[in-house]
């Protein structure tokens, strides 16, 4: 029989199909089982209202066939089929899908999930295999046809047998390369990867005959254990997804063994958010909040995103933008037929429905953080000191954008509840006349309370948030203020809090101050009376907006930044040491010399 040529425009529209489409070969499994369960999808469909079909939904199956000498693979179903017709019509016309051709004819096609939209999934065959023989009878015909196919060449179709109703997709795998193993497809293991990887919740039975190996009966006669092989048929698939299930059907141990199997954790999650939603965009979701950060997190190598399926069919691994970066550590997975995906199904168009489920994901986490929040105290501290800085560079993220989001979530040290606390729990907390939340940042806490700043505040009665992470002195700068509150560095702001001693005007220590100033010279750029001070004698404060610590990084992650604008050393007038200084000054400038060195070293 003459080969017929594909009615695309051209051979190498094929050869783009094959070779540029699918950036992974080893999707070819995938699309060969999605159209063979849309294929029964068709065949179940109509025995609903046919009854000659003479099959229930339990005796629809998919198989998988392997022979490692001929080094063919076979994919069967025994779905409805394909006419002679069909066959040329729907493997013969590149990108002609008879799936969607169906569901368009189906007066309830909304309640039918169909897989198979674009019709080009067939064609990534061509990738493992250098020959394709598809062999279908269908429903209500007698006669079956053959369709083969070596690539761009053409193809032929010609009358055959087939016993029942039913597709035979028949890959002849290509010789393997250096580069290539092609007969991994051949290896039960690897066939068994694919299907639980890609192909685990398609609904019908993803069946393969494996080979076992098993003792015989032992004889009186027989010194040592002999073994037999045997075959038996084997399940690849567990076709209902736990998140198909109601929650009230799914017990704490599901949940905990579906993401400790599903993501690699040793550890239960933290959380488990299941969530199914109807409307304008439909999905089912369920999300995991891990116990502890994996070993990667930090790192460029970690992988953020949700696992997304479309009808039980996974098309991305890691599906980034369904997860803001400031939620970037929760696990899971979600299952729409609403997305629009290319024809690959390898990549998603960022459309209204993707940022709608996105945005719906966004409020449940967060929505469940506030739940641990403010009924688990115990398990949110464990998921903060795990996660909690990542919610923090979240407030600082595109310039801020999403702190309305975040900021709620944040905690801190404090130093009078000596436990974290959040921004709202210190607000609530405050004294009345109390204008600032209070704050002050550094290496360790130790320090910080050590701070000569920290006497006036606490002498007061007003609490200091502590935060010793290189990213918290930049979160309230962003913030700007938490509610009605500003926020107040207690190291380095005017603390709105006058001294307890009537401050001496700076006019009257000029002298002394020009004589410090001129002594350390380029170390600080202005020498001042502190309004901050009580038992101490000497600070050094920055002379710009930015903490000492905001500094520090900076010049860490940019090690061309450089800060022009100094350090101011601040002196406590009302202090022995600072009239000390001031007699010095007068009489013994060398020694009033001397004790400026010794004061900036204390300062530092």
């Amino acid at each position: 029989m003459a080969k017929k040529q594909f009615k695309a425009e051209s051979k190498r529209l094929l050869d783009l199909m094959i070779n540029s489409i699918y950036t992974h070969k080893e999707i070819f499994l995938r699309e060969l089982i999605s159209n063979a369960s849309d294929a029964v999808d068709k065949l179940a469909y109509l025995a609903l209202t046919d009854q000659n079909v003479g099959m229930s939904r339990s005796d629809f199956a998919i198989r998988l066939t392997t022979d490692e000498k001929m080094r063919t693979l076979t994919i069967s179903d025994n779905g409805i089929g394909m006419s002679k017709d069909e066959l040329e019509e729907n493997l013969g016309t590149i990108a002609k899908s008879g799936s969607l051709q169906f569901k368009k004819e189906m007066d309830s096609a909304e309640d039918i999930d169909i897989i198979g939209q674009f019709g080009v999934g067939f064609y990534a065959a061509f990738m493992v295999a250098d020959a394709v023989t598809v062999i279908s009878r269908k429903y209500g015909e007698n006669q079956a046809y053959m369709w083969q196919s070596s690539g761009a060449d053409g193809y032929t179709v010609t009358p055959c047998e087939r016993e029942t109703v039913g597709t035979d997709v028949i890959l002849k795998l290509k010789d393997d390369t250096e580069q290539e193993k092609y007969s991994e497809y051949l290896k039960e293991y690897e066939l068994r990867n694919l299907v639980k990887k890609y192909s685990d919740y398609i609904r019908y039975p993803i069946q393969m005959e494996v080979e076992r190996r098993r003792a015989k009966p032992k004889t009186d006669e027989q010194a040592e254990t002999e073994y037999e092989t045997y075959t038996e048929v084997e399940t690849l698939n567990s076709m209902v997804p736990l998140w198909q299930k109601a929650k009230k059907d799914v017990t704490a141990e599901q949940y905990n063994a579906f993401y400790k199997e599903k993501f690699f954790d040793f550890d239960d999650p933290l959380a488990v958010i299941h969530t199914a939603v109807e409307g304008a965009v439909t999905y089912k979701a369920l999300l995991f909040i891990p116990k502890k950060a994996p070993y990667d997190y930090y790192t460029k190598e970690f992988k953020k995103g949700l696992q997304l399926y479309s009808s039980g069919v996974m098309i991305m691994e890691h599906c980034e933008d369904l997860l803001p970066d400031h939620f970037r550590f929760v696990r899971g997975i979600v299952d729409t037929q609403d997305l629009s995906l290319n024809i690959s199904r390898e990549m998603l168009q960022h459309d209204f429905q993707l940022k709608q489920i996105a945005a719906n994901l966004e409020k449940k986490i967060k929505g469940e953080l506030e739940r641990l929040r403010d009924k688990e105290r115990e398990k949110y501290d464990e998921f903060f000191a795990a996660f909690g800085t990542q919610l923090k560079y979240g407030v600082l993220s595109d310039f801020g954008a999403h702190k309305d989001v975040v900021q709620d979530l944040l905690t801190f040290w404090s130093v009078k509840e000596k436990k974290p606390i959040t921004f709202g729990e210190y607000v609530v907390a405050m004294a009345p006349e109390q204008k600032y939340i209070y704050y002050a940042t550094g290496e360790n806490r130790e320090h910080l309370e050590k701070l000569p700043q920290m006497e006036i505040v606490a002498e007061k009665g007003y609490d200091v948030l502590l935060g010793t992470d290189e990213v918290d002195g930049f979160i309230p700068k962003t913030l700007g203020k938490f509610g009605e509150k500003e926020f107040c560095n207690v190291a380095q702001d005017d603390l709105g809090v006058e001294p307890p001693q009537a401050e001496e005007k700076n006019e009257e220590n000029d002298a002394v101050f020009t004589l410090v100033k001129n002594t350390l010279g380029d170390k600080v750029s202005e020498v001042r009376a502190s309004k901050n001070l009580r038992t101490h004698p000497v600070c050094l404060v920055p002379s710009s907006d930015m903490s000492f610590e905001m500094m520090k990084y900076l010049k860490r992650v940019n090690p061309e930044f450089h800060d022009d604008s100094g350090k101011i050393l601040e002196l406590n007038v009302q202090h022995p040491v600072f009239a000390t200084l001031k007699e010095a000054a007068t009489s013994d400038p060398q020694k009033a010399e001397k004790y400026a060195k010794l004061l900036y070293a204390q300062g530092l």
